[in-house]
């Protein structure tokens, strides 16, 4: 049985009871990495809050089928490509498989269908050609251009008061501002571009434009009218505009339903910029010492419909966070009490409730967060007590679980063995404690640690566990 979920329409600009068209089946289509480079921690602020979506939709009881693109040609992807010598595939070949370690690290469900954009050429060029057989579009220059005024409702997604622009007024470049707002490149033809950036058309030689990829694959894969449609703010004009007009135009049939989009990111409440130094991808910070975890609880934790003002200091809150949560999933494991779940079954259905309710409420993790942490405390209390049995540990532990089905990161991944370095360092480190050489013991215990192995002595022995 599936839960209700209200999440904000950009379209309509309220929230909205999210109503699947073929019910528990959800069709979820989110903007993927333009490949011209590595993905910065920027990006995928968008896209581990549509990996929450995507977990939170499943927690409330829906199917998923996702649909991620790989936009894998561009006037960037093309310029890069150009002055490193290379063509497309060996450019962005480095850069999708960078893009999937980065999916792994964080933790990001895989989706459905990541569809790359050249491999759909058909598809967009079949989409053109609805569009011309319909007379929306005019062909300028050996390009094929969208008429905006054949579309009255142009605008309706970014607020954008359309009336004044200059008509036959148009533009190649793929993103740009909203006074520039003009009829927009379906079909390039660049006469100075390689061979290996142009295809065949039955309106001439030449590639297509950014905003007709995401149209083509999305319908290929999810229907010509879907549930729901999510990217970062930054998309909504021109591109979700432009994705709008050209495949109602095309199909004569609404778009998506539903739209969702997520804030940008700040560092330290400037915007991210090369220039200014703060600039970093997934691995520059684990090279700071940041764990992929940490990043992912700061990212998943903030709203999507807020600004999030990333930072070092949160990031040491957000491990201080995990390891909380982390310590109580291992100490867990230890309880031997007998009996039934006693308080704790009250403890895990009041977190429950409060856990869906705010995720049900516009995705609200930051309240999602506080359930778990209210969680948390009420059993480390129960702890302290004694008054925790084993099967009130296993009613937290799975309450846990079920939690971090949409977090993917409140409990530790199980570390299976030492390496026999690690092991041997454990080994002497126990042998000089039962000799009593403590010296010896806590220069075994800090070697481990330079490992990034930790140790923690409880009165059912040592435990050891990886640094998060």
């Amino acid at each position: 049985m599936t839960e209700e979920l209200r999440l904000f329409n950009t379209l309509s600009g309220q929230v909205e009871t999210l109503t699947p068209l073929a019910p528990p089946e959800v069709g979820l289509y989110a903007c993927g990495p333009t490949v011209y480079d590595r993905a910065h921690v920027g990006n995928f602020r968008s896209f581990v809050a549509t990996d929450v979506l995507r977990r939170t939709l499943r927690h409330l009881g829906y199917r998923v089928r996702e649909v991620v693109n790989v936009t894998d040609v561009d006037d960037r992807i093309i310029q890069k490509a150009r002055e490193a010598g290379k063509d497309l595939k060996a450019l962005t070949s480095s850069y999708i498989s960078a893009f999937e370690e980065d999916m792994t690290s964080l933790r990001l469900e895989r989706p459905e269908h990541m569809p790359r954009a050249t491999d759909h050429i058909p598809e967009m060029i079949a989409l053109i050609e609805r569009l011309r057989a319909r007379g929306h579009t005019y062909e300028a220059d050996g390009s094929v251009y969208f008429r905006i005024a054949t579309f009255p409702e142009y605008g309706r997604l970014s607020r954008l008061d359309v009336a004044g622009i200059q008509a036959g007024a148009r533009v190649d470049t793929d993103k740009y501002e909203k006074e520039n707002a003009r009829d927009f490149v379906l079909w390039k033809f660049k006469g100075d571009e390689p061979e290996w950036a142009q295809w065949e058309a039955p309106f001439g030689k030449g590639r297509p434009g950014w905003h007709i990829e995401c149209s083509a694959m999305s319908m290929k894969y999810l229907g010509e009218t879907f549930d729901l449609h999510a990217g970062g703010e930054d998309l909504v004009f021109p591109h979700h505009e432009n994705e709008i007009a050209q495949s109602t135009c095309g199909t004569g049939k609404p778009f998506a339903r539903h739209w969702m989009h997520v804030r940008h990111l700040l560092i330290d409440n400037e915007t991210m910029s090369k220039s200014k130094g703060n600039f970093f991808t997934i691995p520059d910070l684990v090279e700071k010492g940041h764990s992929p975890e940490a990043i992912r609880y700061l990212l998943a934790g903030s709203h999507y419909r807020k600004p999030l003002n990333f930072g070092f200091e949160g990031l040491q809150q957000a491990k201080a966070a995990l390891e909380r949560i982390h310590g109580l999933a291992g100490r867990l494991s230890e309880v031997a009490g007998e009996g039934g779940p006693g308080p704790a079954a009250e403890a895990c259905s009041e977190a429950r409730r409060a856990f869906d309710a705010a995720l049900a409420d516009d995705l609200n993790t930051p309240e999602a967060l506080a359930a778990v942490h209210g969680l948390v405390s009420r059993a480390n209390a129960l702890l302290v007590e004694g008054s925790l049995t084993r099967a009130g540990a296993a009613c937290v532990r799975a309450e846990l679980q079920a939690m971090d089905g949409v977090f993917g990161v409140l409990l530790p991944v199980t570390e299976e063995s030492l390496s026999a370095p690690e092991q041997a360092l454990l080994d002497e480190r126990q042998e000089a404690r039962r000799r009593k050489e403590f010296a010896r013991a806590d220069a075994a215990r800090a070697a481990l640690e330079a490992l990034g192995v930790v140790l923690e002595d409880t009165p059912k022995g040592t435990r050891w566990r990886r640094k998060r």
